[in-house]
């Protein structure tokens, strides 16, 4: 019975963490878009002329770059939160 207990207190201590990470993942996200919006300008301004590049790259950049955080939070957070959630529920 103990093993039990122990395996449950794990999983929901590895689901928590999950969760919290998926969180700030999306809150970085949301950040990102935001700073994206309203200062993509002047980072431009700043960043296209230290690396040469052109306003149409940079926007691609941003967008691919929050894609792939988007992709790793979702794979990484997600996905495994709902599997451990999902074993708890069958130890139950």
């Amino acid at each position: 019975m103990s093993d039990n207990s122990e395996i449950r207190r794990s999983l929901e201590a590895a689901s928590g963490v999950l969760l919290r990470c998926f969180v700030l993942g999306v809150a970085l996200l949301v950040l990102w878009f935001v700073f994206f919006l309203v200062g993509g300008e002047m980072a431009y301004g700043l960043h296209g002329k230290l690396f040469d590049i052109t306003k149409h790259e940079f926007e691609l950049l941003n967008y691919c770059g929050m894609a792939l955080v988007k992709l790793v939070v979702l794979v990484v957070f997600l996905i495994p939160y709902v599997a451990t959630r999902l074993a708890l529920k069958s130890l139950s």
